[in-house]
């Protein structure tokens, strides 16, 4: 019985052992569950690996990360000033004659040339005549109901806002339009000067009391003026800043896409794709995609050539210019870039670009690490933007593209000569071509190297596209934080994301806008392609260390140097800034940086007026001062460090409430 006693007893422990054991392997497997994610695809592995680092999970609110949307803190005293510093007498009624003008080329063109314009309507002591807009009226089918200017603009706003500047008129009175005898003068692009105008456009101007500008390019007067023109500098900026105001119809939908975008309460940023053909083609980035698209691009890149528009070869390394830095980041590589900012999965993104070279396929890499994408299609229904275009009639669509009959064995051997660059086969043999292989581009780039000509659909959407980038421009004006991947066009010169980041700099220079060096950023993303979804912690943090300097004086110190030059109203200070009174002693990135040429390049603005200040005192919600709030959610800085509480100092934390400065590159 004893024995028989031993036995149970011993079973019995053994199978608490055995419960016990199995009760410790489940624990295991269930914490290992938590802790490891499995993935099926590079695009996955950054997500595993950066959302489970710590304690923080991905789906933590972006709202509750302040350190990458608080403002930058060396620019919080930074503060738009445009308004004249001396005396500025009113435009005298009668002058030297009106100046009228057409402007060839795009949204920013178009924006930049209509400153410049009225700066030299200035100069010149001339009435201004509303800019004729080649881009709509060229448009064919386009409505009625605009005559140009009045397409994207709100004609009232900009005459009255400007009636202390130049006196301005909707037309050229009829007695100079009988006469037929004023031709356009076709401008030097930007690099017209002051003198230009004063010794070869004055004197005709009062011959003939009319005179016509033809304007392409992006501008006509330099961008860099003398120090005795501040005052024009200052022009253009209350032009471009507060008299180009949109016709109230774009306003309205653009607010209403805003309130949806912020509908969660949480700050977004906003991307500039910057994909597009003709400034690929321009820059030579063809081979950053594949197939039929670098084919594309090769053949607009040989347009131009021919067409006398860049003077480089049509093959050229495009692995060589994107290490230069001359070729946009691919929405992939600024997926990375963000994540090793610590911007988080669920923030919400907004896609700026008027047209995405591409198609959707090329988000793939963004969508898959960020799942909160919106562009203009996604906040706004077809109805709604149909309705800024007006009544327009019905165009029928365009017969198929008729293929060229090309002898077989004259198609091999052009194949074999045209180098290692992919080109799209045709459908195997007995198979027709299908409905959609004939229409677009398809129906011709696998055929022919002839290019058809613009069909009426196509020229009615190039005016289209000055709304969509109206609406674009409005939302990533007032984006949280913007990140350009390009800031050139197909000219070369500064492009749509250059004058919102101008915009930006001038009405809110503390809030963050990324100015990414793409060099350095190339340079970067070589050293991890073979594993760019696992780069590593040091990789991580000299990225975010490059980019979060961007932000501040460094970034701006550079976009002086390389930008500045090219479009004033991409970098407008110091001319249209100013610096709230606050002692400079404090912060030694308020003192005068001066570049090789002796020109100031970050801190020469003058002290702002006292009303300036009263009415910062005076509003407690100020719009300006909303990303120094953010990070209250998550309380203090651990910085730690006791301010010194002079005079100045009180004055700045009354004016700016004290958030996580963490990110700030100036630390």
């Amino acid at each position: 019985m004893v024995f028989k006693s031993k036995i149970k007893t011993l079973a019995a422990v053994g199978l608490a052992l055995s419960m016990l054991s199995l009760t410790v392997h489940l624990l295991l497997a269930r914490y290992s569950a938590t802790k490891q994610v499995v993935v099926k695809s590079r695009a996955h592995t950054i997500i595993s690996r950066w959302d489970t680092r710590g304690s923080e999970r991905d789906d933590t609110p972006a709202m509750l990360t302040p350190n990458i949307w608080s403002a930058v803190r060396s620019l919080k005293s930074l503060r738009p000033h445009a308004a004249p510093r001396i005396s500025y007498p009113l435009p005298s009624i009668p002058n030297n004659g009106y100046l009228f003008s057409e402007i060839v080329g795009e949204f920013h063109e178009i924006r930049s040339s209509i400153c410049d314009l009225v700066a030299i309507a200035r100069l010149l002591n001339a009435t201004l005549v509303l800019p004729v807009l080649r881009e709509v009226t060229d448009a064919k089918g386009i409505s009625s109901k605009f005559e140009g200017f009045n397409y994207i603009y709100n004609e009232k706003h900009f005459i009255s806002s400007l009636a202390d500047d130049v006196h301005i008129v909707k037309k050229l009175p009829n007695r100079f339009i009988l006469e037929e005898n004023h031709p356009l003068m076709k401008i030097p692009s930007d690099s017209a000067t002051p003198e230009f105008y004063l010794l070869h456009v004055l004197p005709k101007l009062k011959k003939k009391g009319a005179i016509g500008l033809l304007v392409s390019g992006g501008g006509c007067l330099q961008n860099l003026l003398t120090a005795e023109l501040a005052e024009y500098q200052r022009l253009r900026c209350r032009v471009a800043f507060h008299a180009l105001r949109f016709r109230r119809e774009i306003q309205d939908l653009a607010s209403k896409m805003l309130q949806r975008l912020q509908r969660t309460g949480f700050p977004y940023l906003a991307i500039h794709v910057g994909l597009e053909r003709d400034s690929l083609a321009y820059h030579g980035c063809a081979e950053l995609f594949q197939d039929v698209h670098t084919e594309l691009i090769q053949n607009k890149r040989s347009l131009m050539r021919k067409g006398g528009v860049l003077t480089g070869q049509v093959n050229v390394d495009s692995e060589q210019q994107w290490l230069n830095g001359l070729c946009p980041l691919m929405p992939e590589d600024v997926g990375v870039l963000l994540r090793a900012l610590g911007y988080k999965r669920s923030t919400r993104i907004f896609i700026s670009g008027a047209e995405l070279f591409g198609g959707q396929r090329i988000l793939l890499g963004l969508r898959s690490v960020f799942q909160n994408l919106e562009d203009r299609t996604t906040l706004s229904t077809e109805e709604e933007r149909s309705d800024l275009y007006g009544p327009e009639e019905e165009i029928p669509p365009p017969p198929p593209y008729a293929i060229p009959i090309i002898d077989e064995k004259e198609r091999l051997a052009a194949w074999s000569k045209a180098g290692p660059r992919p080109r799209p086969l045709p459908p195997p043999a007995g198979r027709p071509k299908l409905p959609h292989e004939l229409d677009g581009w398809w129906g011709w780039v696998g055929e022919s190297d002839t290019e058809p000509e613009p069909t009426i659909v196509d020229t009615r959407e190039r005016g289209h596209k000055l709304i969509w980038q109206a609406l674009d421009y409005i939302l990533c004006v007032e984006a949280n934080a913007f990140f350009p991947s390009f800031d050139e066009d197909k000219s070369g010169h500064p492009n749509f994301a250059s004058l919102v980041m101008g915009h930006r700099a001038y009405t809110s220079a503390y809030r963050r806008t990324y100015r990414p060096n793409r060099r350095k950023i190339a340079s970067f993303l070589l050293n991890v392609r073979e594993h760019l979804y696992e780069p590593g912690r040091a990789w991580m943090a000299a990225v975010r260390n490059m980019l979060v300097k961007s932000i501040g004086e460094d970034g701006l110190i550079e976009a002086s140097n390389n930008t500045k030059p090219r479009s004033f109203l991409s970098h407008p200070l110091p001319e249209c800034l100013c610096q709230l009174g606050i002692e400079r002693t404090l912060n030694k990135s308020l003192l005068h940086i001066q570049g090789p040429d002796g020109r100031v390049l970050f801190g020469d603005e003058e002290m702002c007026p006292e009303w300036i200040k009263d009415e910062l005192l005076q509003s407690n919600n100020d719009k300006l001062d909303e990303e120094a709030d953010y990070t209250e959610v998550s309380g203090p800085s651990s910085v730690g460090e006791e301010p010194l509480q002079s005079a100045a100092e009180k004055l700045e934390d009354t004016l700016f409430p004290e958030g996580d400065e963490d990110n700030d590159p100036n630390d």
